[in-house]
């Protein structure tokens, strides 16, 4: 299932866990990203917790936890080189793993259209 947040990040969530990372737009309006700050495994955060920190040559923004739950696995490969975020955002440039607190929770997000919708 993949959802979004009005905060331009995304959720591809199977079986309870969700893959987190910001959106094509948000990339686009960011630009080149230079610096990626990710969350340690076993952190904890409530929904809209600040979870990340993204830096571009335009400026620097947070990436939002967006539901609640623990941090089970970081994408180091964004670290070490913050392009990937930029070339494949919605792919091999994720942030973070997130065990969901409620899965349920989910069902309140956007889905693909109505993301589409928001940013058009």
């Amino acid at each position: 299932m993949l959802k979004f947040t009005e905060e331009h990040e995304w959720l591809q969530i199977e079986a309870g866990v969700a893959t987190v990372g910001i959106t094509t737009y948000a990339v686009e309006q960011l630009g080149d990203l230079v610096f990626v700050e990710l969350p340690e495994v076993g952190a904890t955060f409530g929904k809209n917790d600040n979870a990340a920190t993204v830096e571009s040559v335009k400026a620097a923004s947070d990436v939002y936890c967006p539901l609640a739950g623990e941090i089970t696995e970081v994408n180091p490969a964004i670290v070490a080189d913050p392009s990937l975020v930029n070339s494949d955002p919605q792919g091999a440039g994720w942030f973070f793993k997130l065990k969901l607190a409620n899965a349920a929770d989910a069902d309140g997000l956007l889905d693909e259209a109505a993301y589409k919708e928001l940013t058009a």
